[in-house]
C-alpha cells in the first residue's frame, strides 16, 4: 500500500477515534510500554504515538518506560512493569519456549537488519574467518540470530559482551562487533571507517532475514483486554505512518526522549535511523500492521534448522489480529 493511501487511512480512522472518544469520553485504560533500547528513533513511532495523543485517541493513558541493558522487555513484562514491550520475533520466540507466553500484536521492521562487522584488514572475509575470533554481542534480547548465523556456518566463537556503544571495536579489543544498519554501522562510518574497509556479514543474506521490531504483549493481557491490546496496536501503527509522514516533527520528539536520558547522540545520527527504519519498514510496498502466516512460518523453519526451535508454537497461538 503506498505511504499516501496509507496516511489517507490513518486521518479517516483517527478522526472517528477522536469523535468517538469525545462522545463517550470514557476513562482511559492505563498501560506501560517497554521498548528493548534506549531512547533512539528506532522507537519513534511509539513516541509519537504518545506525544501526538493517538494512545489516548484509542483510550490509553499509555507511559513508555526507559529501556536498555537493564531494563530488558522480557523481565518487565514477566515482572508486571509493563504490559507491553518491543521484541525481534526470534527472541520472543526464545522467550516463549523459555516459559514467557508473549503474544505478536503487531510487526513492524519486517526482516533483520542485523550485521557482524569485521575490518578487512583482521583477515575475516567469509563466515568461516570468524572462528575463534573475538565477537562483541549483545544480551539475550538480541543474541539470537547470531548465534544461529554460527550454529549455520559451523563455527566457534569467543563471545564478548557488547554494550551500548561499539567502542570496543573501535579500539580493537574485538576483531568483530554486533550492529543494526540503522544504528552500529553508521556509527563507525562516523568514526571514519571506509565501507571499503569494512566486512559486513548481513544476517538477511544467510537466510536469517526473520523479522525484527514487533509490538507484544503477555497471552494473559490480550485474553483479558483484548480492545486494550488492539487500541495500543492500532496507535503504534499510526505513530509509525505519522512520523514517516513527518520526520522532523517526529525527531524532535525523538531528541526530546534522547535528550531527557542524557544519551551520547545526536540529531544527524538519529536522522539517518529513522529514515533507514522507513526503508525497511515499507520495503516491497510493506506496511506496519499484522504479522503474516508466511513471515511465521519463515522464521521458525530457519529457526528449527539453525537448531535454535525444536516445537514452534502455532502461528494463531503466537499472533494475535489486532486489525
Amino acid at each position: 500500500m503506498p505511504l499516501s493511501h496509507a496516511l489517507t487511512g490513518f486521518a479517516a480512522m483517527l478522526a472517528g477515534v477522536l469523535l468517538a472518544t469525545t462522545v463517550l469520553a470514557a476513562p482511559l485504560k492505563q498501560a506501560a510500554l517497554i521498548p528493548q533500547w534506549e531512547p533512539q528513533a528506532q522507537f519513534a513511532g511509539y513516541y509519537v504515538a504518545l506525544a501526538k495523543g493517538f494512545y489516548a485517541a484509542f483510550g490509553v493513558d499509555m507511559r513508555i518506560l526507559r529501556g536498555g541493558p537493564l531494563s530488558p522487555p522480557s523481565v518487565l513484562l514477566r515482572e508486571g512493569r509493563a504490559q507491553f514491550g518491543t521484541f525481534f520475533l526470534a527472541t520472543a520466540l526464545r522467550e516463549r519456549r523459555h516459559g514467557l507466553p508473549l503474544v505478536n500484536l503487531a510487526q513492524f521492521v519486517p526482516a533483520s537488519t542485523q550485521l557482524l562487522i569485521a575490518r578487512k584488514k583482521s583477515g575475516i572475509e567469509k563466515p568461516a574467518d570468524l572462528a575463534g575470533k573475538r565477537v562483541s554481542l549483545w544480551g539475550p534480547e538480541f543474541k539470537v540470530l547470531p548465534e544461529a548465523f554460527f550454529r549455520r556456518h559451523g563455527i566457534t566463537v569467543t563471545e564478548v559482551p557488547q554494550g551500548y556503544t561499539v567502542n570496543l571495536f573501535l579500539r580493537g579489543g574485538v576483531d568483530a562487533c554486533s550492529a543494526m544498519r540503522y544504528n552500529e554501522y553508521h556509527t563507525l562510518l562516523a568514526a571514519g571507517l571506509d565501507p571499503d574497509d569494512l566486512t559486513v556479514f548481513a544476517l538477511a543474506d544467510g537466510g536469517l532475514g526473520l523479522p525484527e521490531d514487533g509490538l507484544y504483549c503477555l497471552d494473559d493481557t490480550w485474553r483479558r483486554d483484548p480492545d486494550l491490546c488492539r487500541a495500543v496496536a492500532r496507535a503504534s501503527v499510526e505513530g509509525w505512518l505519522y512520523a514517516f509522514a513527518h520526520p522532523d516533527e517526529a525527531l524532535d520528539i525523538v531528541m526530546s526522549h534522547v535528550s531527557a536520558a542524557n544519551l551520547p547522540t545526536n540529531r544527524m545520527h538519529q536522522k539517518w535511523m529513522l529514515e533507514h527504519l522507513r526503508q525497511a519498514m515499507l520495503a516491497g510496498g510493506a506496511t506496519p500492521g499484522p504479522l503474516t502466516a508466511v513471515q511465521y512460518a519463515q522464521a521458525t523453519k530457519a529457526l528449527v534448522e539453525a537448531g535454535i526451535l525444536s516445537s514452534p508454537p502455532a502461528f494463531e497461538d503466537f499472533h494475535a489480529d489486532c486489525r
